[in-house]
């Protein structure tokens, strides 16, 4: 195993815990595809999820920017999903602080639970286990940044764009694997509907 995991290493772990599996999927948003990845199937396991989450720490160490401030930076993640990962980069990368929004039961979007509040000038790197739409991850920084928090990078395990992934200009993106996979609007303009393979629909 190399210092960071190669992509094929990345994606050897996913496929054997199930983290990624081929067919035929539909998406919450209505699109289908023919990946689905979960990858908090791989981070049950602590050796598969202490290699991921420190290839991404030696990732962001190699910035010599976000290196420079390692003891006052905050590692910041759109949900719950996203903690293990955070938590791993964190430990690995001795960083200050984790902390995470979250959705609430009678509210729209994102909240940061009561008295977490983002600082004036706080550092911060956004993590999650995976980037495919980018929402959560944008109105998070959106939510820092409203703060007066200083957004300095985005760090996911992997990197799934879809044709309507949130375009995050020059923040840098951190990422041990890129997943191409095929996406298709609807079941209408969807090839692996024409094919009749069969529909599985997926939560997340």
């Amino acid at each position: 195993m190399h210092l960071i995991p190669t992509p094929q290493e990345v994606v050897s772990v996913l496929r054997e815990t199930g983290a990624l599996r081929d067919g035929h999927f539909e998406y919450p948003t209505g699109l289908h595809s023919n990946e689905y990845l979960q990858v908090p199937l791989a981070m049950r396991d602590y050796p598969h999820q202490r290699m991921l989450s420190v290839g991404l720490s030696r990732l962001l160490r190699a910035n010599p920017e976000i290196r420079a401030i390692v003891p006052q930076l905050s590692i910041v993640a759109p949900a719950t999903g996203g903690l293990p990962v955070a938590y791993g980069v964190c430990e690995a990368i001795r960083a200050k602080q984790v902390y995470w929004a979250e959705s609430r039961q009678g509210f729209e979007g994102l909240r940061f639970r009561q008295f977490v509040e983002p600082q004036p000038g706080e550092a911060v790197v956004l993590v999650d286990d995976i980037l495919r739409t980018g929402n959560n991850l944008s109105e998070l920084k959106r939510m820092l940044e409203a703060s007066g928090a200083q957004v300095v990078g985005l760090a996911v395990i992997i990197y799934q764009p879809t044709p309507n992934t949130h375009d995050f200009g020059s923040l840098p993106l951190y990422y041990l694997a890129k997943l191409e996979a095929s996406y298709y609007t609807d079941g209408a303009h969807c090839e692996l509907c024409k094919q009749g393979r069969p529909l599985e629909k997926v939560w997340i």
